[in-house]
């Protein structure tokens, strides 16, 4: 298949103090949240004086995209639109449609398959192809990449990089806490999510010979009453305390590529904070961001598609389809009363 251009598809993030007000009222369009919710989340982001690390961190990985285009091909040009701030998906689409774009490769910003990470961003740009009209690129989106070899070394590669920052008297026993974004109980029963999580953890701890390990969550949001992914990483933290499961922690926050304001508030000052408390050492895993073997790995994804590669994959569940079942992550069912946000 021929493209004329890759599109980078990313959550977005307000970038100075008058931008985290629209930019979550952005997040929040079509849901019922209480208005205090909203401004207790927005507190998350003043305390970094409004300005989220992930567009930075998006224009660093477009950057490192280009580069590796540029030097082993296909040298195609690079968009990028978010879908919950500037640039937003249907500006950058129209700049395409002018630039004389027709079809366009999309990498979303991320692994796993859930109706959050894979089928909403279809839906932005659905979206976004419907307000640019006639004329507007065709986009494929490049498959979810959780099992390729490029994103788990790269993963591996960061652990290792955290199991040495745990003092030499605390590593006895580290327990290795892999940390994935909550989603409702109704999402994640429709999707391969923790199927996905769950491999990800047993690879990496078997490439690093770790075997005491945990998979948990982070940044539950939601109505009270709606059951989502458990446990807490803080209330898992407390059990490692409590029931001496551990001497340390190291805390891999897998289901990110980006070291962004859920990761720099919930792990590194929450959970930190509270390990403070329980004189429990903790050293916390780098996302991969732009190492250079997940870089690779988005080239390889894009010659999967612009020249029959070999689609790579490690452990049992074999390379995810590049074209989605109709059924595929439908969207939970949303609760009739008010429901918190994610952070």
């Amino acid at each position: 298949m021929n493209y004329d251009a890759l599109l980078v598809v990313s959550f977005g993030g307000p970038e100075k103090h008058e931008d985290v007000i629209p930019f979550l009222e952005n997040v929040l369009r079509g849901r019922n949240v209480p208005r205090e919710r909203m401004l207790a989340v927005a507190e998350h982001y003043y305390h970094f004086d409004g300005k989220s690390p992930i567009n930075q961190q998006t224009r660093d990985l477009i950057a490192a995209i280009k580069n590796e285009l540029h030097q082993h091909g296909p040298d195609l040009p690079v968009y990028w639109g978010n879908r919950n701030w500037h640039p937003m998906l249907a500006d950058t689409l129209r700049q395409m449609k002018q630039d004389g774009i027709q079809r366009a490769l999309a990498f979303v910003t991320s692994a796993y398959s859930s109706y959050s990470g894979c089928r909403q961003y279809r839906e932005d740009i659905a979206r976004a192809q419907a307000e640019v009209g006639a004329g507007a690129p065709h986009i494929d989106k490049i498959r979810v990449f959780f099992n390729h070899p490029g994103f788990l070394e790269a993963t591996e590669d960061r652990l290792k990089e955290a199991l040495v920052q745990i003092p030499e008297s605390a590593r006895d026993n580290v327990q290795v806490v892999y940390v994935a974004h909550s989603i409702p109980m109704s999402m994640a029963n429709t999707s391969d999510y923790v199927k996905q999580l769950e491999e990800v953890k047993r690879l990496n701890s078997a490439a690093i010979g770790v075997t005491n390990d945990v998979l948990v969550y982070q940044s539950r949001s939601g109505a009270p009453g709606q059951p989502w992914l458990e446990p807490d990483i803080l209330d898992h933290l407390r059990e490692v305390k409590d029931k001496q499961l551990a001497s340390a922690v190291v805390i891999a926050p897998i289901s990110f590529i980006s070291d962004h304001m859920e990761v720099l508030y919930d792990l590194d000052i929450e959970a930190k904070q509270l390990c403070d408390e329980l004189s429990l050492p903790m050293a916390r895993a780098k996302t991969v961001g732009v190492h250079p073997t997940f870089i690779a790995m988005i080239r390889e994804l894009i010659l999967e598609r612009t020249a029959g590669a070999e689609r790579r994959s490690w452990g049992s569940l074999g390379p995810r389809e590049d074209i989605c079942a109709d059924n595929c992550c439908p969207a939970p069912q949303r609760p009739m009363r008010p429901e918190t946000i994610r952070s």
